[in-house]
């Protein structure tokens, strides 16, 4: 497989900008034709709601598309000043093979943000995706495929967890990126550091969602409830610490109960559902018993919800919680799941410190009617990526990346073929009589 990759690359590398270009542009229509049918899959294999499904899939195609469009920007020379020589430049030249360990909850998102930016440099692929996820997996091979890909340009593997570390020691991959678990990611960076190869991990986060004033709070909290109930509470970006001042925080947790009991439930094609199963019965099951331990021994409140459903399925009921101990378990690690956490700071600069109280750095935001004063505080809160009155976003043309446990490197935009390049140093000297 690993020598498949690797005379892939020997002439992929070789290819020329348009024709990657092409082969770019023919996977998004390719991603265009078959949405229903991908959404179908990604519903079936890890519960996500089909109008979200095909959200993904609009994203997906919005980053071949960015990548084919500005390939020849993206991978022009930079010159510099050429002191004592003719020509000074830095050119993107790709690696080799790199392996992409993925995740299950955005299966072809995560896929794409990796993928495009590298093949557009001239690596080949070798992908690892979630056990989970056979079907989809399975599609962005096909696609790649279908739009002329040469073979083994992209290779889709099954592989185990335990089978990442041989990969990363083998010579032939250059590098590895990783979106996942923190325990997979420590076990990848520390293979990679042995093995003197280059790796990007996002992994997870415990962002904070910082409201300021209540001068338009039921807005402001119905939008944090949709971006932390996205995808079931199961991403990595979502905001997962509400911080309030205590002035409304009584409101708060008031229209949040009412909001959180009115959460539909229900399976992945309901058009009705607001949120589906999780992706695995293990998954489900661990949230709730975090939750029935914190409120055991004291480090949080269950104001609503928080149990298993009893039917077929991961299903379990969103949660409201309460009067948190920033310093246990459930307020220090990110939970990966509907579970709606609130914060009482007496003035800002507590709700400063409550924000910064994490060993994450993934997103932050900071919602206010002052939007000046709110970029004020948010230049004091750290995370990778950063808002004023909007969370979570994503866009081909904007970097995703985190610090602390949320990772390093960055993926999209110019930093997605950076990450994996040979950023080559040329200099074509002056021979004496051209002095």
């Amino acid at each position: 497989m690993l020598a498949r990759s690797t005379a892939a690359f020997a002439s992929w590398r070789r290819t020329s900008i348009d024709e990657r270009v092409e082969i770019l542009d023919r996977t998004a229509d390719i991603y265009v034709k078959n949405k229903d049918l991908y959404a179908e899959h990604i519903g079936r294999e890890m519960g996500k709601l089909t109008e979200q499904a095909k959200g993904e899939l609009d994203i997906v195609i919005g980053i071949y598309r960015y990548y084919a469009r500005n390939a020849h920007r993206l991978l022009a020379d930079k010159h510099y000043p050429s002191v004592g020589a003719k020509r000074t430049f830095v050119r993107k030249e790709p690696l080799g093979p790199i392996l992409g360990v993925m995740p299950w909850n955005f299966p072809y998102y995560q896929v794409a943000r990796f993928a495009a930016p590298n093949l557009l440099l001239g690596n080949t692929i070798v992908l690892k995706h979630a056990s989970i996820c056979p079907l989809s997996s399975k599609d962005c091979q096909d696609a790649f495929e279908e739009a002329g890909l040469p073979k083994d340009a992209y290779i889709n593997v099954y592989a185990s967890g335990s089978q990442v570390e041989p990969f990363i020691a083998d010579e032939r991959i250059k590098g590895v990126s990783l979106t996942g678990s923190e325990d997979a990611g420590s076990a990848v960076a520390k293979a990679a550091g042995e093995h003197y190869k280059k790796s990007l991990l996002e992994l997870g986060g415990n962002d904070p969602f910082v409201v300021l004033d209540d001068k338009n709070l039921e807005f402001v909290l119905t939008n944090f409830l949709g971006i932390r109930l996205f995808n079931t509470g199961q991403a990595c970006n979502a905001p997962k610490r509400l911080i309030v001042l205590e002035d409304f925080y009584d409101k708060t947790v008031e229209f949040l109960t009412e909001a959180v009991k009115n959460v539909k439930v229900g399976p992945y094609d309901d058009p009705e559902a607001d949120i589906s199963a999780l992706s695995s019965i293990g998954a489900r099951d661990e949230i709730v018993e975090r939750i029935e331990r914190a409120e055991k021994d004291g480090t949080a409140r269950v104001v609503w919800g928080g149990k298993k459903i009893d039917r077929p399925g991961a299903f379990m009921e969103p949660a409201l919680l309460v009067d948190l101990d920033p310093n246990a378990d459930i307020g220090c690690n990110e939970i990966f799941g509907p579970v709606i956490t609130v914060y009482k700071a007496k003035d800002e600069e507590e709700a400063i410190e409550l924000a910064n109280n994490t060993s994450y750095g993934l997103t932050a935001s900071v919602w206010t009617t002052d939007e000046e004063h709110g970029y004020e505080v948010l230049q004091r809160i750290d995370a990778g990526m950063t808002f004023v009155n909007e969370a979570s976003v994503i866009a081909d043309d904007l970097p995703f990346g985190g610090i602390g446990r949320s990772g390093y490197g960055r993926e999209l935009a110019e930093w997605g073929v950076t990450e994996f390049a040979n950023e080559r140093l040329y200099r074509v000297a002056k021979q004496e009589d051209d002095a």
